[in-house]
């Protein structure tokens, strides 16, 4: 696992093996990353990154640029990983939060440009994400929902519902606010 881009670009991340994750891959990584670099400005804007894990996801938008990066998950050992990480690289731009992402959002009200979320493959309640973040109006007005799926899940019956990008068995599924 490694930043791609920005800052930090070429770092190699090495969390420890015990950690409750299913990393996003390099490969997957870097195609979305390419596919943001045509949609947004990375500087300056507001992420939320829903089960967070490694903060793999969470490293690459503060690497890049992002004002603010709140990062969301229940593993502890998840959360003191990114907190170390975060502060030896000096990106106090990351906020933690150990919660259960369903019940965070339930509870959130800010609004954030990009929000990343890469639950758990297993996770019954994947398409509820979408239909939560939308109702409580959590993107800005031409924000971008990203969801990490299995490729065989279907979200595409949300009304914000852009695409779907398929790399090997997971799924990128794009939503954006009007």
């Amino acid at each position: 696992m490694r930043i791609i881009g920005g800052i930090l670009k070429g770092l190699r991340l090495n969390p420890p093996t015990n950690l409750p994750v299913r990393p996003t891959t390099d490969l997957a990584k870097e195609a979305l990353f390419n596919i943001l670099l045509n949609k947004i400005e990375f500087e300056d804007i507001k992420v939320l990154d829903l089960f967070s894990g490694t903060g793999n996801i969470s490293l690459e938008f503060a690497s890049r640029g992002a004002s603010e990066v709140v990062s969301v998950d229940r593993s502890v050992q998840c959360i003191h990983y990114l907190n170390d990480t975060s502060r030896q690289h000096k990106l106090t731009q990351i906020k933690t939060f150990k919660a259960d992402v369903l019940k965070y959002l339930q509870i959130e009200t800010e609004q954030y440009d990009v929000i990343f979320a890469d639950p758990p493959y297993d996770l019954n309640q994947i398409p509820e994400i979408p239909k939560i973040i939308f109702e409580k109006n959590l993107l800005l007005s031409g924000g971008l929902l990203i969801v990490e799926h299995q490729s065989l899940q279907n979200l595409s019956n949300h009304p914000a519902f852009v695409e779907q990008r398929k790399y090997g068995h997971s799924s990128f599924s794009f939503f954006e606010s009007a």
